[in-house]
């Protein structure tokens, strides 16, 4: 596959963060290892379209390839040097490659480089490991209350994952040791994962706040009520005042993200899909003695 991470991912380089989300869903719900555990080429596919969003998913990175300090790989890009750097140095020393190092020839500069000065054969080159970017999705209910779980990466390593409580849309977890390895002894890289959260079909979150549409009955409107209300704790129990219209936002106090947040409840008036003939007559004889009318302030604003 090519390593512009944008023709890996299929958009252009003008596409929104959003884009490129859908993008990588759309790609990883077809290429997962999981799908093709005999097919190496579709492994390949994934673990390219894994590494190409957890560049561009972040927007730093994506800034940061997108100015060329970066490559498509995560790694710094060396600085190019040009002719008026050298200029400006000291005079003698403009072109000596080696800058003072004491190398005689350029046999000790790669014998350096490779840890073998001057007939030796002990390492003496070692270095960190690169970081390996990956990401994963999470359920929206494991982002907000934490836990562990085991993800496959691109290449088949299992690695173990504890995802913290509160964990937001976006957020990168940091694995220590679990990159790539070192060189000459060096320690392994970290392993980088990014990770969305998928929406729920119930619960949205506003910071720390859980929000949720709950809807209630015409009579629970009237007279109130107490009924259970769901929280990403479990359910619990709420009283609905007298007379609350649709759109009353009640708050529980605590049942947001780690108990930081609150949960808000937006309540929404639902009626029956068949009005029978009790309600009916209920409703003209109140509108025959009622003289409210919701659009006044409306009017009055017009």
């Amino acid at each position: 596959m090519s390593d512009d991470p944008y023709t890996v991912l299929g958009v252009a380089k003008t596409a929104t963060q959003d884009e490129i989300k859908k993008a990588y869903r759309k790609l990883a719900k077809t290429l997962h290892p999981d799908l093709h555990p005999d097919d190496p080429g579709k492994q390949s596919e994934f673990q390219a379209v894994s590494a190409a969003y957890g560049l561009l998913g972040d927007a730093e990175q994506r800034r940061r390839f997108d100015a060329g300090e970066i490559d498509a790989s995560g790694q710094e890009r060396a600085e190019p040097r040009f002719y008026h750097h050298y200029a400006r140095e000291e005079a003698g020393r403009r072109y000596d490659p080696g800058k003072g190092q004491g190398y005689e020839d350029m046999s000790d500069i790669f014998a350096d480089l490779f840890g073998r000065r001057a007939g030796g054969t002990r390492p003496e080159f070692e270095a960190r490991g690169p970081d390996l970017r990956y990401h994963v999705e999470v359920d929206f209910l494991e982002a907000a209350r934490g836990g562990r779980r085991t993800v496959t990466m691109p290449q088949g390593a299992r690695l173990e994952i504890s995802i913290p409580e509160g964990l937001r849309d976006g957020q990168s977890l940091r694995l220590r040791g679990k990159g790539a390895p070192g060189y000459g002894g060096g320690p392994a890289g970290d392993a980088v994962v990014t990770v969305s959260v998928r929406p729920h079909p119930v619960f949205t979150r506003t910071k720390d706040d859980i929000e949720i549409e709950l809807p209630i009955t015409f009579d629970e409107a009237v007279l109130g009520a107490r009924v259970d209300v769901p929280t990403i704790s479990g359910p619990v129990s709420m009283t609905i005042p007298k007379g609350v219209s649709s759109g009353r936002r009640l708050r529980l106090k605590s049942k947001g993200i780690a108990g930081r947040g609150d949960q808000v409840v937006r309540l929404r008036i639902v009626l029956p899909d068949r009005i029978d003939a009790e309600m009916e007559e209920l409703a003209a004889r109140w509108r025959d003695s009622s003289s409210f009318d919701p659009r006044a302030e409306l009017r009055r604003k017009t």
